[in-house]
């Protein structure tokens, strides 16, 4: 039964973003099709094998000892604010955001991630049938984060089509960087995080493939990235120190904001409708949890923590999935999961489009315009991942 839900998930994913499409004709199945496969396969590997469990343990470790040394240097500046056996999520969660900020600087700086992005990209235009440059994005959105990608080809942003514009914005908003990997992983099991991102990369090329289809002719498929203002190694650490901290106080005042906001909205729902606003929404969200995969006793309480994520952002609504865990089904937490880890919500759509209007005026004009449309091919992308992982669990 698993498996006609899943396949009825995969047609209603397709089927709504082939609704939006702005160009039908133009739509490439096999490309679409063969990353399907590449993500069961992968999502197979990842969740079901020894060796993809292996890998994932590997990769958790390494983000553990990560957050053990990030932990270090917030001992120290911290230390004692806390009472004992006490775990503020400000210290523990968002903090070492800085310190894996830091290695991503150093790493851009001695040129490791630009050519390992450039060469990932590179084999997936071989694959989605896209250009370089798209390629590359997608990579390089997940490595160095949504705003930040855009600096690394800002030469190019001016001479782009709003066609491709929407896909890399797109593969933007559908990945997470890796410098709030960790984070997440404090918050819900690191295996299905690497899920996510992997599935998450193929998707958004999926689903741009099918609302944004296009071609791009070989002499407007130049990989030229715009290299990073030369700084001596000092002045990059600092940088990249700042930049860590801001996003770690930026996150923090959003959850601030957004844990009140939800708090005061679910307390006047229930006084006027004597239902909370979060139910309401889980009911709104209960029939995508159900093509999800979702059994149907669970489908509420999934869709509010989904809605929860749209409405607010990933860090709400994986605070609000700790408190219930324990009453899904393992299965149900896996999906739910899966969906959770991407930046698909409405905040994403003003950073987003901050980030090119920053570089590119007239771009950015371009990105606000079309910043729901780049939500719904975002969001759906976070379903065809559940529902992908939905087949494999």
């Amino acid at each position: 039964m698993k498996y006609i839900i899943s396949l009825i998930g995969l047609l209603v994913v397709f089927g709504l973003a082939y609704a939006a499409s702005n160009n039908r004709k133009h739509i490439k199945m096999k490309p679409i099709l063969l990353m399907v496969i590449i993500q069961l396969i992968l999502s197979a590997l990842l969740l079901n094998t020894t060796l993809g469990l292996g890998l994932i343990k590997v990769f958790a470790n390494v983000f553990g000892k990560l957050l053990d040394y990030a932990g270090e240097g917030i001992s120290f500046v911290f230390g004692g604010i806390a009472n004992e056996d006490q775990s503020p999520f400000f210290l523990n969660v968002l903090l070492p955001i800085v310190f894996i900020s830091v290695l991503i600087g150093i790493f851009q700086y001695l040129k490791i991630l630009p050519f390992i992005m450039k060469a990932i990209g590179l084999f997936l235009s071989k694959i989605n049938g896209m250009g370089k440059l798209e390629s590359y994005n997608a990579v390089a959105s997940a490595m160095i984060g949504q705003s930040e990608v855009f600096i690394t080809v800002k030469k190019q942003l001016g001479h782009l089509s709003a066609n491709r514009l929407y896909t890399l914005c797109a593969s933007a908003m559908s990945t997470v960087s890796m410098s709030i990997v960790g984070a997440y992983m404090t918050m819900v099991e690191p295996r299905y995080v690497v899920t996510a991102l992997v599935l998450n990369l193929f998707g958004g090329f999926i689903i741009a493939s099918i609302i944004n289809p296009y071609t791009v002719k070989p002499e407007e498929d130049l990989l030229d990235i715009q290299d990073e203002e030369k700084q001596s190694f000092f002045e990059m650490l600092g940088e990249y120190i700042l930049d860590g901290f801001k996003v770690a106080v930026i996150v923090g005042a959003m959850l601030i904001g957004f844990v009140a906001l939800m708090g005061a909205i679910n307390s006047i729902f229930d006084m006027i409708f004597g239902i909370s606003f979060q139910e309401i929404l889980g009911y709104i969200f209960a029939p995508i949890a159900f093509i999800m995969g979702v059994p149907f006793t669970e489908v509420v309480n999934a869709g509010g923590i989904m809605a929860t994520k749209l409405v607010t952002n990933e860090f709400v609504a994986m605070m609000d999935l700790a408190k219930i865990a324990e009453s899904f089904d393992p299965r149900t937490l896996g999906i739910i999961s899966v969906f959770l880890v991407s930046f698909a919500n409405f905040s994403s759509i003003g950073i987003i489009s901050g980030a090119v209007k920053s570089l590119n005026e007239e771009k950015g004009n371009i990105v606000a315009k079309f910043g729901l449309k780049l939500l719904y091919g975002a969001t759906l992308v976070s379903v065809l991942s559940a529902v992908i992982v939905s087949i494999v669990l």
